[in-house]
């Protein structure tokens, strides 16, 4: 396993620097390969890092955790809960926010945020102004009817949560997942700047040295769909409590594992189908729940078996995607899928 890893970063163009956590029922092997900065330090386990879309997971275990308690329920819909969004989004459930069938068009992808970001990539978004630049959009289909990924849909999630109960999704990730796991070094800033140490990101051009992009883009601009900022081992203890039976209940898990056709962005190993704010990897060795994410500088995948006995995070200080450049991330992916089969291996 060390020798693929090795060759991930040793590849033209490839990520500076990789880590891969693999934990069995509590026995933490840790892989590492390349620089967490350019220099001799090699990455580590409890080095910080931007976790992207997995955060979308941490608003799912926030919300799934208050239906759990009754709070909401999966049917509550977006005109029940947050009135003051556009009535033509009104029929949009949670259920269908959780799994990206709601229709909801990504604010992300609004020219008007777009050229924001562009002016002063380090910019403060107010949370509740996100929705305001796709407030005059229509949904792009009828709720339930198809699957469409949109970092909108975990925004209107956090939304939701703070609305029925009249606290800062902040302060609710903090009482209902990362306080109750213990985990010290998970965090939802709103600036640019990250906790020390932390895993570097780059952007690798073609040709030239890498650039550090770690601090270049602000945080509140994705929030709850892609602000967290964690640790390997950290997201290995989430992912392990999220994806098995320690966060929620069985209930409420089996609604969870309910999926449709779908990939997360970028798609993770084996075939990829949509749950509720988590997905399932069906690989050539087994199946694995989970969340990838990717933003500038990082590339992540924390997933974990339905029993929440064994489970893995890959974390590369590099944005790769099936888009710029498919052959590093068909070579990422086919690794994956090999420390997923070592994961499983009895």
């Amino acid at each position: 396993m060390q020798l693929e890893l090795d060759s991930l970063t040793a590849v033209k163009g490839g990520p500076p620097g990789a880590i891969v956590v693999l934990d069995r029922q509590g026995r933490r092997t840790v892989y590492h390969s390349g620089l967490a900065v350019i220099d001799p330090r090699r990455p580590s386990a409890n080095d910080h890092m931007r976790i992207a879309s997995v955060a979308k997971a941490f608003s799912g275990a926030v919300a799934l955790r208050l239906v759990d308690r009754g709070t909401l329920r999966l049917d509550d819909t977006i005109a029940y809960r947050l009135p003051h969004l556009p009535a033509a989004w009104g029929a949009v459930t949670l259920r269908e926010l959780l799994q990206h069938t709601s229709g909801l068009p990504d604010y992300s992808g609004s020219d008007a945020f777009i050229k924001l970001l562009q002016a002063d990539p380090r910019r403060y978004f107010a949370p509740h102004s996100l929705l305001t630049f796709v407030a005059d959009r229509p949904l792009l289909f009828a709720p339930g009817t198809r699957y469409q990924y949109s970092n909108s849909d975990n925004v209107a999630v956090a939304l939701m949560a703070e609305a029925a109960t009249g606290r800062r999704y902040e302060d609710l990730l903090k009482s209902l997942v990362t306080g109750r796991l213990g985990l010290r070094r998970t965090s939802l800033p709103s600036g640019y700047a990250l906790p020390k140490p932390f895993l570097h990101g780059y952007a690798v051009p073609p040709t030239g040295a890498p650039e550090d992009v770690s601090t270049e883009v602000g945080a509140s601009g994705a929030w709850a769909s892609g602000g967290i900022v964690s640790t390997p081992n950290d997201l290995d203890t989430f992912i392990k409590a999220y994806a098995g039976p320690e966060l929620l209940s069985r209930s409420i898990r089996k609604e969870q594992q309910k999926v449709v056709a779908g990939s997360s962005e970028p798609p993770g190993p084996g075939t990829n189908a949509a749950g509720l704010a988590i997905f399932r990897y069906t690989t050539r060795c087994g199946v694995v729940y989970g969340h990838t994410g990717n933003t500038l500088g990082y590339t992540q995948l924390a997933l974990a078996t339905a029993d929440g006995s064994r489970s893995l995070t890959f974390s590369v200080n590099e944005t790769l995607t099936p888009k710029t450049n498919p052959q590093l991330f068909d070579k990422m992916r086919g690794i994956q899928e090999d420390f997923v089969c070592a994961l499983l291996r009895r």
